[in-house]
């Protein structure tokens, strides 16, 4: 079974996303707090995506999203909010997340978020084991990096973003490009969610992000790997 957790305190909110998943194939294992959801997530190591409600009595979203990502999991995580500004998006997607979805939804518009990601961390690789460039080396099978022999933690997200551009070095990509070989050709989230995605990157691999050496900006276009 496809096993996705749902931290959401409000229950009738979390009973109808939970229907909706039940009927597309999905296993949810229900949470009404971080601490609970953390608990679920040591009690069902096999959770390959979570949805985490950002306001909650205890510990917020944001928080979990935080505990999750420093075990070095690569679950896939989709931040619930209520709030439509853009600093809620972008202080989700920089704690690790890989997507967001704000409330009110449809179940069609969670199930394709949810489908998508789905799909970008059960995918495998049946090519080239893995890929080349500079001081980087992207292992396929184990969607993992290394630079320069040192690991770098990445999201499935990021994962994809740097195999993307591995397989394109010295061509410029567009956002809308990005987006679509990422996220899915029928993504309908914000193109911004590639610009917050590569800062969190550069952070990752630039040996100085504000000056960045391997993923370089094309101004009023997109961004290109130049190793």
């Amino acid at each position: 079974m496809k096993k996705i957790l749902v931290l959401e305190d409000e229950s009738s909110i979390r009973s109808f996303v939970v229907i909706n998943l039940r009927r597309s194939g999905y296993e949810p294992i229900e949470a009404g707090t971080g601490e609970e959801a953390l608990r679920c997530i040591q009690q069902h190591p096999d959770i390959l995506v979570a949805l985490l409600d950002v306001m909650l009595p205890d510990i917020d979203g944001f928080e979990v999203c935080r505990r999750i990502r420093a075990t070095g999991s690569k679950m896939g995580i989709i931040m619930l909010t209520a709030k439509s500004q853009e600093m809620d998006k972008i202080t989700g997607l920089m704690t690790g997340a890989d997507d967001y979805v704000t409330k009110p939804f449809s179940p069609a518009e969670l199930l394709a978020r949810v489908d998508a990601l789905y799909r970008r961390i059960g995918g495998g690789d049946n090519g080239e084991d893995a890929i080349s460039s500079g001081p980087f080396l992207l292992h396929l099978h184990s969607r993992t990096l290394d630079k320069n022999g040192e690991h770098i933690r990445l999201t499935q997200t990021e994962f994809s973003i740097m195999k993307l551009f591995m397989n394109n070095p010295g061509r410029a990509l567009s956002r809308e490009e990005i987006l679509s070989a990422v996220w899915g050709e029928d993504y309908k989230g914000e193109v911004k969610i590639v610009d917050v995605n590569i800062r969190r990157l550069r952070i990752k691999i630039e040996d100085q992000p504000t000056e960045p050496e391997y993923i370089t900006t094309v101004w009023g276009f997109g961004y290109k790997w130049g190793y």
